[in-house]
């Protein structure tokens, strides 16, 4: 596996769900880290784990990257995508045998590159996780089948210029006629970035997941 660095913010009590947050390209953990500390306090039995992406940002500034966008097109990206993606998806698998979490309690977190990658995880492994919350993100290639019983919150910007919400509209609907449980908030004025208003969005429909399994 890849190696990865991490920031964790542990739960205040007994364990009971662990979110693994992934970043966005050029970005690092430290950056992803208020939105830890913010899922953390609405979800207090929650490890939240912030990992970095497994390469040097190609432009540098010590940001780091889950996959090239140098020389990046609609045809290259699924590619690369695809190439990261078995890290990803093993690095997730160790996070949970480390804290001893199963798929059912875990949750995904990722912005922008560190969104696709996470939906593309669960597409590729339905059972990987028991939900996305995909802040500014899109598939690199819309899927042919759903994500199984993992819930999928998608939150954009309607005025975001880096990936534009109509591909959040797109996987959405894609979901949805795969049967899958998805949401979709959008914000207006709103461009690549998570508001209050994103996130409150995210943490309600989140909350609505996890009570449901308790029901």
């Amino acid at each position: 596996m890849a190696q990865t660095e991490m920031i964790e913010i542990a739960p205040r009590g007994q364990m009971e769900y662990l979110f693994i947050l992934a970043h966005g390209v050029g970005s690092n953990k430290e950056n992803l880290a208020p939105l830890g500390q913010a899922l953390s306090g609405a979800f207090p039995t929650a490890c939240a784990v912030i990992v970095d992406g497994f390469e040097p940002f190609d432009g540098g500034f010590g940001g780091r990257q889950w996959f090239s966008l140098t020389g990046i097109t609609d045809q290259n990206r699924p590619q690369r995508v695809a190439d990261a993606l078995p890290d990803f998806i093993m690095m997730v698998e160790t996070l949970q045998k480390q804290y001893n979490v199963d798929s059912a309690h875990t949750v995904l977190v990722g912005f922008s590159q560190g969104t696709i990658m996470s939906l593309e995880a669960v597409t590729q492994k339905p059972a990987l996780a028991r939900a996305v919350l995909g802040f500014s993100g899109r598939f690199a290639r819309l899927p042919d089948s759903g994500p199984g019983a993992t819930a999928i919150h998608l939150l954009h910007g309607e005025a975001d210029e880096v990936i534009p919400v109509t591909h959040a509209r797109v996987a959405c609907e894609r979901l949805q006629s795969l049967g899958a449980t998805v949401t979709l908030d959008t914000e207006k004025g709103t461009a690549h970035e998570i508001t209050p208003l994103l996130l409150e969005c995210a943490v309600q429909h989140l909350s609505e997941t996890l009570a449901a399994d308790q029901s």
